[in-house]
């Protein structure tokens, strides 16, 4: 399966040419968020499904996404998966201490630093935080980090993206793009056990 998003990245390590195959068109970003970068190369993102790459836990596997670098410039790998009841029911992901709580960061790097403040995200009909990081592990000095995470009532979705020396700023919206694809959104809704639950986005 393929999922596309035109979108625009900025690739530090140097341009590439435009990929392929595109399989929609361009998902809502971060809007209202954070203004769309203006600089870098026109390109098209194309998602390919991938097996779930980390050991099995008490939150069972997710589901895997990669773009490669000859269509986002550096390779960006996303993971993606439910965290049934481990949402504040309140509040949501209101707030970058929640983010950090329910996060999958750690299943990349084993620490991580905020390179800016948490940003507002929806996804589908659900509301939640984006934050970039890079890893402070030593064998992953490059890495850089997007943690996703956004909930429906009392369950977490999150989603981790990680990469080296893209840019950040126009990978955030890609990510965004890819979560949500209708068959995306589809998919976290069955597994959030709303399959023949109404919801409207």
């Amino acid at each position: 399966m393929k999922i596309g998003a035109a979108v625009t990245i900025a690739i530090a390590a140097g341009g590439l040419a435009g990929s392929a195959f595109v399989f929609a068109v361009r998902a809502p970003s971060i809007a209202d968020a954070k203004p769309q970068p203006s600089a870098g190369k026109n390109i098209d993102t194309v998602w390919n499904d991938a097996k779930w790459p980390f050991p099995q836990d008490q939150w069972d596997d997710g589901r895997a996404f990669v773009c490669n670098p000859s269509d986002c410039g550096v390779r960006v790998d996303v993971s993606l998966r439910p965290k049934i009841g481990f949402c504040n029911c309140s509040t949501g992901v209101s707030d970058d201490a929640e983010l950090e709580r329910v996060a999958d960061t750690e299943l990349v790097s084993r620490e991580v630093a905020p390179l800016a403040a948490g940003q507002p995200i929806k996804v589908g009909w659900m509301y939640g935080r984006a934050r970039v990081y890079r890893s402070v592990d030593e064998n992953k000095s490059a890495a850089r980090l997007i943690s996703f995470a956004f909930n429906d009532e009392c369950d977490a979705v999150v989603a981790v993206a990680h990469f080296d020396n893209g840019d950040p700023t126009v990978i955030e919206p890609a990510v965004l793009s890819l979560l949500n694809e209708r068959p995306v959104v589809l998919w976290t809704k069955k597994q959030l056990g709303l399959e023949f639950v109404k919801r409207e986005w």
